[in-house]
């Protein structure tokens, strides 16, 4: 069955709560690839978000989690979203999240939880971000100017929009994830991550596709603050396969390290 459509609104979150504990999407996830598909960047979060969740635990944090995406996450339908333990432990824990439109699945999520502890190596996780910069990028003619770009305030300070590359670009969301509730640290980064293959496009966006059928995220400690950095670079090899690898900071060093899986391939003419 089709998820039914429901008319487009506009809030201070990605998502707002629906019918039957569903969540509607607001005109903030609209993405650059297709204005009627989400940028998987919010629906991440809100997996992120179902799976921190499921079954809490005050002495356990994720460390690895891993979106599937099944398909085009459309925006004009409300969304289901549900979460499990699929392998409790004292010290381990593997959870699984599914978000659906309709009866369609359209991404699923598997993250490792793990036991906190006191030790520490005393490790950074790599090299400092680069410095904040004061001026913000300006999305370039052409581009859809709304959606999750808009969403997000972007401040390149290696690279910038359409110039092919590595790049390094610190982010602040503009709006929250669900209405009335501010964004953990792992939704925070969950909701740029998926950005990694666009700031550091190899080629031109409006004549290729790059996509990511997932997201992996390696979670070194929670981020700190409004402010994360995207740090990106993309591996195009001939066949159409090609990468993206990221390292995320917030601004007293790296917090996550993102991956993606890429579909290299021309747009459809027209």
């Amino acid at each position: 069955m089709p998820p039914a459509t429901v008319p487009r609104v506009s809030g201070e979150a990605f998502f707002v709560p629906g019918a039957d504990g569903r969540w509607r999407p607001t005109s903030h996830v609209a993405g650059p690839w297709d204005p009627a598909s989400q940028h998987a960047g919010p629906p991440a979060a809100l997996l992120a978000r179902e799976l921190e969740h499921c079954e809490p635990r005050e002495d356990m944090a994720i460390g690895r989690l891993t979106c599937e995406i099944l398909g085009p996450v459309p925006v004009d339908a409300e969304l289901e979203v549900a979460a499990r333990v699929v392998r409790p432990g004292r010290s381990v824990e593997l959870l699984e999240a599914e978000l659906a439109a309709g009866e369609r699945p359209t991404m699923r999520a598997s993250a490792w939880r793990l036991l906190r502890s006191a030790a520490s190596a005393g490790t950074a996780g790599g090299p400092p971000p680069p410095a904040l910069p004061d001026t913000e990028a300006t999305i370039p003619v052409g581009w859809n100017p709304g959606g999750y770009l808009a969403a997000v305030e972007w401040r390149f300070a290696r690279g910038e929009w359409g110039v092919p590359g590595p790049a390094a670009v610190w982010t602040r969301l503009r709006v929250g994830i669900v209405a009335g509730e501010a964004p953990s640290p792992l939704q925070r980064v969950l909701a740029i991550a998926d950005s990694g293959n666009g700031v550091s496009a190899e080629l031109d966006m409006t004549r290729w596709w790059f996509i990511n059928p997932e997201l992996t995220l390696h979670v070194l400690r929670p981020s700190r603050g409004e402010w994360i950095c995207l740090d990106a670079a993309s591996s195009l090899q001939e066949g159409g396969l090609g990468a993206a690898f990221s390292v995320l900071s917030d601004e007293d060093g790296p917090v996550a390290r993102g991956a993606q899986t890429l579909l290299v391939a021309p747009r459809p003419a027209g």
